[in-house]
């Protein structure tokens, strides 16, 4: 059984109040890394940006708005138009803000990529073995 899931997605990044840019989502999960979501970000063969997201929290920012941090996510829907929309804070500019970026991604699309994740490692089953991670550390140590 493959242990990674791949997919690729265009996605809206939001310019303004309502401009959109559509930019490529490049989303990896490896059940190496049972509790992570990677997601790339790219335009014109370019990555404009690089997360590493909650698996977890990215499937319930479909049902419900979730993060308080850096990362925050919520259902938005225009007509029958499901999407996720994902609220990413970056590093502080010389002025004192932060950058700042919206992304929105059709919902179906991103329950899809999930339910191939919770194929490989269903929700509860994620194991991390720390013990051995522990003691590579401190290996490492001397």
């Amino acid at each position: 059984m493959n242990s990674i899931v791949h997919t690729t997605l265009v996605v809206q990044l939001r310019a303004g109040d309502t401009d959109r840019c559509p930019v490529l989502a490049h989303l990896s999960y490896d059940a190496d890394d049972p509790f992570a979501v990677t997601a790339v970000f790219g335009h014109d063969g370019r990555v404009l940006a690089t997360w590493r997201l909650d698996r977890e929290m990215l499937a319930d920012g479909l049902a419900a708005p979730v993060g308080i941090g850096d990362v925050r996510l919520r259902p938005a829907a225009t007509g029958m138009w499901h999407e996720l929309r994902m609220e990413f804070l970056g590093d502080f500019r010389p002025d004192g803000g932060r950058h700042h970026a919206v992304v929105l991604a059709w919902a179906p699309a991103i329950a899809s990529f999930l339910r191939e994740t919770h194929r490989i490692v269903p929700p509860g089953q994620e194991h991390v073995p720390v013990d051995e991670l522990l003691a590579e550390i401190l290996s490492g140590a001397e």
